[in-house]
């Protein structure tokens, strides 16, 4: 059994009624209860995280190395073009990740092009909804099951 982590950023605990036609109508306590349930499905543990605060992210990611969490799956939400402390988070632990976003941030306003994570991940899915949390699930699972 592998440990994973689902970490998500700032205003994603806002999901269901925050700009629904950009986010989808997926409540993430919703999202969250259907990762862990494949996670389990695959034989692994999902612990889910939210917060609003960079530092609690920095915080959650630094604890991850010390808990033995074997991939992230990310979406930083604005964090995504501004934060430089998480990203060099990232770098310290080295623990693989797979950024994700519900929208596809380049078909909207410029700013939002530019990602600090999309170079250090993994990979990256862009635009799929919540179905992309599912997606993210399913490629870390094939990324440990390797081997």
């Amino acid at each position: 059994m592998s440990s994973f982590l689902l970490i998500n950023g700032p205003n994603l605990n806002l999901l269901g009624s925050r700009e629904p036609e950009v986010y989808g109508t997926a409540r993430l306590e919703d999202i969250e209860a259907r990762c862990v349930e494949l996670a389990n499905g695959m034989g692994h543990e999902l612990v889910c995280f939210q917060s609003n605060a960079e530092h609690e992210l920095i915080d959650t990611v630094q604890q991850a190395a010390t808990d033995g969490v074997e991939f992230i799956i990310l979406n930083p939400g604005g964090f995504t073009h501004t934060s430089v402390a998480l990203r060099d988070a990232f770098l310290a632990v080295q623990i693989p990740f797979i950024e994700i976003h519900l929208s596809n941030t380049f078909a909207r306003e410029e700013f939002r092009h530019n990602s600090y994570f999309s170079d250090i991940a993994n990979s990256c899915l862009f635009g799929f909804g919540a179905l992309g949390y599912e997606l993210a699930l399913t490629a870390a699972h094939q990324h440990v099951s390797k081997g």
